[in-house]
C-alpha cells in the first residue's frame, strides 16, 4: 500500500476554517507505513520499500497488536526540534550494526497520525474522526519513547502561526469526514509548509569553478507526466525530466562529498531533460541516468519555472524518480 498524500495549499490564505477541518503539525521526518503481521514489522516508504532495518529502536511497534497498519513519520529530534537531515541519513543505513549505533546516538520516534488496519479490520473507508478515535484508544498505554500520536488542533490559523514561530515545518489540515485514499493525492488533506521544499531528480552535475574534480552543483528536474499519469520516457527507455534548475548551495563539505560519491556510481547518459538549457549552464556538465532523488529547499519557482535560491537538504533514498510524477502534476 502507498500512503495518502496531501494537496499543496496557499500559505498566504492559510488552513481552512470551521468545524469540518482538523489540523496537525507537519513533521519534518520520513513518511512510513508501519505494518505489523505475524510478529514482524515492516516500515515501508512511499515507494513501498521496507527500511525497518534502519530503525531497530522501533521494533516495539510489534507489541501493540498482532495485526496492525499505521501511517506516520519517523522523526529524529535535535534540541527538541525535528531534524530532517538527521532522519534522512538514517534511511541509507543497510546493516544491523550500523543501524544500532545510530539508534543509540540519534534515536527516532514514530509519530503516528492514522490507523488503517487493526486485528484484520480495514479502517480506510471510515471517516478520519473514527480512525483517529481508534488510534488514540490503541496507543493510549504505549510508551511514547518509540511511538507517539500526532496532536490535533481545531484552530488552523493559530497552529500555522505557532509552527512558524517555533520554526517547525508547517501544518496539514484534514477533513474530518474523509476516508483514507491510499496512494492518492487528495484535497481532503491540505499541506501548508513554511519552507517550500520538494523532492527532485538529479539529471547531471557540473564541477566547482576552478576545481574540475569537485562537485559544484547538480542539475535537477521532475519526471514529465504523460496523459495517462505515467512518466514519459525517452527512446532509450530512460525517464524524461522537466528542468527545474541548478542546486549548488548546501553542497559544501561532507554533504557534497557524500553526494559526489553517490553520483559517481550512477551511469552516464544522454541529456535527460525535455528542453535545452543555456550553453553557459550546460558547459562542463556530466549527464546521468535519472536515478537519484534529492530534497531541496527553495523560495518557490521563478517565472521560468526554475527553483528560486535552492539549497540541498539531503538524498531521498526512500523515494524513486517514478514516485515524483504526481509532484509535477500539482
Amino acid at each position: 500500500m502507498r500512503p495518502m498524500l496531501a494537496t499543496p495549499g496557499e500559505t498566504r490564505v492559510g488552513p481552512p476554517p470551521g468545524p469540518d477541518w482538523v489540523h496537525e503539525i507537519k513533521w519534518d521526518g520520513i513518511r512510513l507505513l508501519a505494518d505489523v503481521q505475524g510478529g514482524t514489522l515492516r516500515l515501508t516508504t512511499r515507494g513501498e520499500r521496507d527500511i525497518a532495518v534502519a530503525f531497530p529502536e522501533l521494533t516495539g511497534l510489534v507489541g501493540i497488536a498482532d495485526d496492525l497498519l499505521l501511517d506516520g513519520e519517523a522523526v529524529v529530534l535535535v534540541d527538541g526540534r525535528p531534524s530532517f537531515g538527521q532522519v534522512v541519513e538514517r534511511v541509507h543505513t543497510s546493516t544491523t550494526a550500523a543501524a544500532r549505533r545510530l539508534a543509540s546516538t540519534r534515536p527516532a520516534t514514530y509519530v503516528a497520525f492514522d490507523l488503517l488496519r487493526v486485528d484484520g479490520l480495514d479502517l480506510t473507508s471510515l471517516p478520519w474522526s473514527a480512525r483517529r478515535q481508534a488510534l488514540e484508544e490503541l496507543l493510549d498505554d504505549v510508551p511514547q519513547t518509540q511511538v507517539s500520536v500526532s496532536p490535533v488542533y481545531d484552530d488552523g490559523a493559530m497552529l500555522l502561526a505557532a509552527t512558524r514561530e517555533q520554526r517547525l515545518e508547517g501544518v496539514v489540515s484534514k477533513r474530518r469526514t474523509a476516508a483514507y485514499r491510499a496512494g492518492q493525492r487528495s484535497a481532503d488533506w491540505v499541506k501548508f509548509p513554511h519552507r517550500a521544499r520538494r523532492s527532485v531528480v538529479v539529471g547531471g552535475w557540473r564541477p566547482e569553478t576552478g576545481r574540475p574534480g569537485r562537485l559544484g552543483a547538480v542539475h535537477v528536474g521532475l519526471p514529465v507526466p504523460g496523459p495517462d499519469g505515467m512518466p514519459v520516457r525517452a527512446d532509450d527507455g530512460s525517464l524524461l525530466l522537466r528542468y527545474r534548475g541548478r542546486v549548488g548551495s548546501g553542497l559544501a563539505g561532507r554533504a557534497g562529498e557524500q553526494l559526489q560519491r553517490l553520483l559517481a556510481a550512477v551511469p552516464r547518459a544522454a541529456y535527460p531533460f525535455d528542453a535545452p538549457i543555456p550553453a553557459v549552464e550546460a558547459r562542463g556538465s556530466t549527464w546521468l541516468e535519472p536515478r537519484v532523488v534529492v530534497e531541496v529547499a527553495s523560495l518557490g519557482l521563478s517565472e521560468a519555472d526554475r527553483l528560486r535560491q535552492p539549497s540541498f537538504q539531503g538524498v531521498r533514498a526512500d523515494l524513486t524518480p517514478e514516485d515524483l510524477v504526481q509532484e509535477e502534476l500539482t
